[in-house]
């Protein structure tokens, strides 16, 4: 994984830890086990009505008291797990008063209890609402940090692919925008034995390696039998220090950033994790000899650039398969994009939206969708179909709504207007928009399409 999202993680999981070792982080922080939760619902209530038997032994739900003190027991359940947890708690309330009140149910305090149920609902559904706005505001943030770990590696693959980096590798049989083109080929393979093995020749070209394999992982657990490799075909080493370092971290590790003792006991020099986009672990790369002055940061940055493209390529490939299946026209990277926006919508309610302009003939003659395209968003995603007269260019927006597509449209709509004083219809050009949301990918997607063609 990239630096940038393995920092913020370490973030995140310090500032849960320091949350957590307060008074107050241990009170925020909710439980996940069922018995925990009920533990909780039944003994905070008790807890409550131990306190008023010693404070108030003759109103120990204080009742005629100034405050219902008794009430925040269920008040404090419903803001950490909701209503439901609020009404068991108060079910427990009473109980109480039903058993120390035999014989004097004439006595019962309606609007006492009316009242701290109206509080515990109301608190209870704030706090429903606001668990749910979290849960969606996370699920964005784990979007958008996987976009930007894409980002970051498109960064370091331009810096890889430069015409400086070229001339220093003129010595080797292939560039590396040729290893990236065969990498990029690798996902179109059903066979995965033989792309793995093409991976390690590259990667033998590139890195010198001498001796390496490729191992399948699933589960989180390696499999002994190599997928591919090079030099030899030596069984894993499933209790080597280094591959649980790297399995554990989810990162790269060599040689030097072990300790003494456990260098002896270490067969390997490089061991990389294959992990795509969406943080999975597909394979493990195992490197047991290569030339001493191979082992540096180029060598180390090439090894991480190759198996991340590799492994992006083929979560994109099986993302977006059905789509270009369906549509040969769509881009490979337009159809994943879109795939993972809809399962998103289907998971979380987020939407996304799709905005198509239409091209007439005299638009087209103007090479309007090529000056339109510079004008998108980083996130954005373009998709420029062509029929027999008319083009059609999809821009998917993540994330984004019909306010979005409304901003974008008057974002056009002034540049018209300051490039060549008109207007986007009087310049033969027409939007549509496509929200993401009950339809499948494809069916959209062919809408799309069909605006082209027709």
């Amino acid at each position: 994984m990239g630096f940038s999202s393995l920092t913020s993680r370490k973030l995140s999981s310090a500032a849960e830890s320091g949350l957590a070792g307060m008074a107050l982080g241990r009170l925020t922080t909710t439980s996940v086990s069922p018995i925990s939760v009920a533990l909780e619902i039944v003994l905070l209530p008790l807890i409550a009505l131990g306190l008023g038997f010693i404070f108030s032994p003759e109103d120990p739900l204080w009742i005629d008291a100034g405050f219902p003190w008794s009430w925040l027991a269920p008040a404090i359940l419903a803001l950490r797990y909701g209503p439901l947890a609020g009404l068991g708690s108060a079910a427990i309330l009473l109980l109480a008063w039903l058993f120390t009140h035999v014989g004097h149910f004439d006595a019962f305090p309606k609007l006492y209890f009316l009242g701290g149920l109206i509080l515990t609902m109301l608190v209870g559904e704030f706090s429903s609402l606001w668990l749910t706005r979290t849960r969606r505001a996370e699920t964005v943030q784990v979007y958008l940090e996987q976009r930007l770990e894409h980002l970051t590696r498109q960064y370091y693959l331009l810096r890889l692919s430069h015409d400086r980096l070229e001339q220093d590798l003129i010595g080797r049989p292939m560039s590396m925008r040729d290893a990236l083109e065969t990498l990029h080929q690798l996902g179109d393979q059903g066979d995965r034995k033989a792309g793995g093995q093409t991976l390690l020749r590259l990667l033998a070209q590139y890195c010198q390696l001498e001796i390496a394999s490729l191992h399948r992982v699933d589960d989180n657990e390696t499999v002994g039998e190599a997928l591919a490799s090079i030099g030899s075909n030596t069984p894993l080493a499933a209790d080597d220090p280094m591959l649980r370092q790297a399995m554990d971290s989810r990162s790269l590790c060599h040689i030097a950033q072990l300790e003494n003792e456990q260098r002896l006991h270490s067969r390997y020099l490089i061991v990389a994790p294959l992990i795509n986009l969406n943080g999975d672990i597909h394979g493990v790369l195992t490197v047991e000899e290569l030339p001493f002055f191979s082992l540096q940061d180029e060598t180390l940055q090439t090894i991480n650039l190759l198996l991340s493209y590799y492994t992006d390529g083929l979560a994109m490939h099986a993302l977006s398969a059905p789509v270009c299946a369906a549509l040969p026209a769509c881009p490979p990277e337009f159809a994943f994009e879109a795939q993972r926006l809809w399962h998103l919508r289907q998971n979380t309610g987020i939407s996304s939206i799709i905005v198509a302009l239409e091209f007439q003939p005299q638009a087209v003659a103007q090479n309007l969708p090529i000056q339109l395209m510079r004008l998108k968003r980083t996130l954005d995603e373009h998709w420029l179909c062509a029929g027999q007269k008319k083009m059609v260019l999809a821009t998917l927006m993540p994330l984004g709504n019909n306010s979005t597509a409304e901003g974008f449209l008057n974002r056009l709509e002034t540049w018209a207007e300051q490039t060549s004083e008109s207007t986007l219809a009087s310049l033969g050009i027409s939007a549509h928009s496509f929200i993401l949301a009950g339809e499948t990918t494809i069916d959209t997607l062919r809408r799309i399409q069909e605006l082209a063609d027709g």
